[in-house]
């Protein structure tokens, strides 16, 4: 059981619901690491490196001693660690981290910040060893801070509450290269079939990678990403030669195809889009656009901000009762 209690005391630290029960379930069964679990000598600089914002740098190096004074937390950041480092490298993924809770406990709220410092030189002795460039390395650990600016965004309130994205990162799965994100993956169903219906020898279950667009990182031009996709091909044979990468694949609400009726052709949104073939349409989800593109989504239709052309699309779309649904999309590299 939980050190100093059981799992139902931990559980009133993070949000209710069965990923939660599933991922608890998963600690227990995992046992404790057989590793020391320590958190950097330096923190601050540290931080620095990671991206962390300015404003929750004393923040969390005034947290750290606390952390292990808190047994429910110093279980839940030991066990996590262990989840992420016992499959290091590995593309199927553990169970997915659930987001502490919003307005819960502070300690709680900046819980998987530590997590992530923790396996930090785990991480770090991975990309190491498969000859990976420091920068690269970098910008990829990096998106910590970015994911924590957006959540003081979206929230109000410092913390990291999207958890689940950075577990790619710290068990060196995903890669910044330049301009955009490249991670290990397969097929889905839909979207194999859809690879393999345009003739191509790929399908359902096949390598691939998933390509992600940083926010906070300048402007999507062509030649960037030109750039990215080249780098990608040569680094991802280089690193994991035994992986064959021969399609990518997208799934963001960038590709919905509805953002033509509004940008100009020339635009780098559309330019993007046309790099892939479309091989669904998603449901509707007006929220997970209206996130990335105003940084929220608790925002009136009235109160949407229209400063760019770009969300006064996205705004006029919405107030004319119509939907957002993203895309998936794929190209052969």
């Amino acid at each position: 059981m939980a050190e100093g209690g059981t799992v139902r005391t931990v559980e009133e630290l993070l949000v209710d619901g069965a990923a939660t029960k599933i991922w608890l379930a998963h600690l227990e069964e995992i046992g404790d690491p057989d590793f020391v679990v320590a958190l950097p000598e330096n923190l601050a600089p540290t931080l620095l490196e990671l991206a962390v914002p300015h404003e929750d740098i004393d923040i969390l190096c005034a947290m750290a001693p606390k952390m292990w004074e808190r047994p429910r937390l110093r279980w839940l950041l030991r066990r996590s660690m262990h989840s992420l480092v016992r499959t290091m490298g590995e593309v199927p993924r553990p169970p997915c981290f659930p987001s502490p809770a919003k307005d819960g406990d502070p300690l709680a709220r900046y819980l998987f910040v530590f997590v992530f410092l923790a396996i930090l030189p785990h991480v770090k002795a991975f990309h190491l060893g498969l000859g990976i460039p420091a920068e690269i390395s970098r910008l990829t650990l990096a998106d910590l801070g970015r994911t924590m600016a957006a959540n003081r965004q979206q929230d109000g309130v410092g913390g990291l509450r999207t958890v689940d994205w950075l577990m790619s990162h710290f068990r060196g799965v995903i890669y910044q290269i330049g301009r955009l994100q490249f991670e290990r993956a397969t097929l889905g169903t839909r979207t194999g079939k859809a690879v393999q219906a345009a003739g191509e020898p790929f399908g359902p279950g096949d390598l691939t990678l998933a390509v992600h667009i940083p926010s906070r990182y300048g402007p999507l031009t062509p030649a960037a990403c030109d750039d990215s996709f080249r780098a990608a091909g040569e680094s991802f044979a280089r690193y994991f030669p035994d992986e064959h990468y021969r399609t990518a694949v997208c799934h963001s609400w960038l590709l919905d195809p509805q953002l033509a009726d509004y940008l100009p052709a020339d635009a780098n949104i559309i330019r993007f889009q046309r790099r892939f073939q479309q091989a669904y349409q998603p449901e509707a989800d007006d929220a997970t656009t209206q996130l990335f593109v105003f940084g929220r989504t608790d925002l009136t239709l009235d109160e949407l901000p229209g400063d760019t052309t770009l969300r006064r699309a996205v705004a006029d779309h919405l107030k004319a009762g119509r939907h957002w649904h993203g895309s998936a999309g794929w190209l052969v590299l």
